[in-house]
């Protein structure tokens, strides 16, 4: 029993001296004061895909080499650091300070690219806030009207449309909700920025479906004093609709709503002519 205590202790002893040395070799660099082990030890850290360590080295030596020429290198893998351990929102920062810290630098179109790339990885599904979307189409806009020939200008080209995407499904997921929760009018504002906005949509004959259907919703929902301007609403949708997409699957229902809401609208002519005609 006593050995048996003895040898665990000796294991965890020797568990724990292990962990402590490994611990000791960086913590001995880091706290040397040596910016030139410093400065090598950071860079074989990250030669070794290290990150945290070799951030951590090259946060002390920035401040030592500012004014030579070897801050460019160190400061370009520091913000690389940052976006190796995947934290976008600083990657993003260090690479944008970069551009302006650096302006002439031969790396800065690899930093400009990235500042953009990290705001592409902060990017969501489409069903949540897409301000990342936002600021990555935006910096990879600013990228290509900077370098119009680089070389990444295709692919800055290609993620722009694919973000793009993202922020068109996220607009029609809103339309489509306020059209669910019956909420007509902002379905309608929604569907008419999304034509705007993308007007090569494939989404096209969906959203003027959807326009069709919400202004049709709205004046079926309506008092009677502001039927007559809104079922002409759903004649001016159901007519674009129709011209646009004669073979439609939806071209039954929209012709319905057109056919009810001419109906309507004849009838509510006719009524106010009555009562014109009651009043003299």
């Amino acid at each position: 029993m006593k050995k048996g205590l003895i040898n665990w202790f000796f294991l965890v002893s020797l568990l724990l001296v292990l962990v402590t040395s490994c611990k000791t070799d960086f913590e001995k660099v880091r706290t040397s004061g040596d910016v030139d082990l410093i400065y090598k030890k950071a860079f074989e850290y990250y030669e070794a895909e290290r990150y945290i360590k070799a951030q951590a080295l090259f946060e002390l030596i920035i401040p030592s080499y500012r004014g030579k020429a070897e801050l460019e290198d160190i400061y370009f893998k520091y913000a690389n650091t940052y976006y190796f351990d995947k934290q976008y929102v600083l990657a993003s920062y260090y690479f944008k300070n970069f551009t302006t810290t650096f302006p002439n630098s031969a790396l800065r179109e690899d930093a400009d690219f990235m500042s953009a790339y990290a705001n592409y990885q902060l990017s969501p599904n489409a069903k949540l806030e897409q301000t990342s979307t936002e600021k990555a189409i935006e910096n990879f806009q600013l990228f290509i009207n900077t370098f119009p020939e680089s070389d990444k200008v295709a692919q800055a080209n290609q993620l722009i449309d694919e973000l793009r995407v993202k922020m068109e499904q996220k607009a029609l997921n809103e339309a489509q909700l306020y059209f669910d929760l019956r909420q007509y009018q902002a379905a309608v504002l929604v569907g008419e920025n999304l034509l705007k906005d993308y007007p090569e949509t494939k989404n096209g004959e969906y959203i003027r479906f959807l326009l069709a259907n919400s202004t049709f919703q709205l004046a079926e929902n309506s008092v009677v004093t502001k039927q007559l301007e809104r079922y002409e609403s759903v004649k001016k949708y159901s007519k674009e609709f129709l011209k646009k997409y004669s073979k439609s699957e939806y071209r039954n229902k929209v012709t319905s709503m057109l056919d009810k809401s001419n109906n309507k609208i004849k009838s509510l002519e006719d009524e106010r002519y009555q009562n014109k005609g009651a009043g003299r």
